[in-house]
């Protein structure tokens, strides 16, 4: 969890806080805290107070968006880290079209995952 790079906070639209997303699933912060430990989430500090925020394209009513815990298991096997992650998740792909976090919302979370999976070959 490290600060984040300029140029991918620029491509990422929104973001919450992890005590936001706490309240809006019905949890304690600890719980979410440990979700991005162990890689369920991806969150980063950022802002003026360096605060723990995750993006909001990854947060659905009640629980992670269908199909971000196992796309983000499919990225880091294939080698990225967070930062590279975030920067495939949210730039531009016009085979899909508009980026990976948006098709994953638009629940078309199979058609990027086999691009994720392409990314190894």
């Amino acid at each position: 969890m490290s600060q984040i790079d300029p140029k991918i906070d620029a491509l990422i639209p929104a973001w919450m806080y992890v005590p936001d997303i706490a309240e809006q699933w019905g949890l304690v912060v600890t719980k979410v805290r440990r979700m991005v430990d162990d890689g369920t989430l991806i969150a980063v500090r950022r802002g003026e107070n360096n605060s723990l925020q995750v993006p909001a394209a990854f947060i659905g009513p009640d629980g992670p968006v269908k199909g971000i815990v196992g796309l983000l298991t499919v990225l880091r096997d294939n080698g990225y880290s967070d930062a590279e992650a975030l920067e495939w998740l949210f730039t531009d792909d016009p085979s899909l079209p508009g980026t990976p976090a948006q098709a994953l919302n638009e629940n078309r979370g199979t058609e990027v995952k086999r691009r994720a999976q392409a990314l190894l070959l």
